[in-house]
């Protein structure tokens, strides 16, 4: 019997990937959920939403390049956590339309 954790870094990261392109293709469906927001909030959002899903796109690419720094922050765990709070502040938005 081996030691093996039950939800690898592997899976973590495919986790991420298809959350992202669940999310990307949600704002192509249904861009109102950022466009109806006032500019001083909706700049943010974007900034947000532009580095959590860009990072879980990048991940696969940068470690497949060895792009060593690019990697550090693409694998940091807040990039994850942008992620998910992402993800949470789009499903409230959408719950509050």
């Amino acid at each position: 019997m081996t030691d093996r954790p039950l939800i690898s870094r592997v899976h973590l990261d495919i986790g991420a990937l298809l959350l992202a392109a669940v999310l990307a293709a949600w704002l192509l469906w249904r861009p109102e959920l950022i466009q109806g927001l006032p500019f001083g909030l909706r700049l943010p959002l974007v900034a947000l939403g532009v580095w959590a899903l860009g990072a879980a796109f990048a991940r696969p690419l940068v470690e497949e390049a060895g792009m060593y720094r690019l990697e550090a922050l693409v694998k940091a765990p807040w990039s994850q956590v942008a992620l998910w709070g992402f993800a949470l502040l789009l499903i409230g938005r959408a719950w509050s339309l």
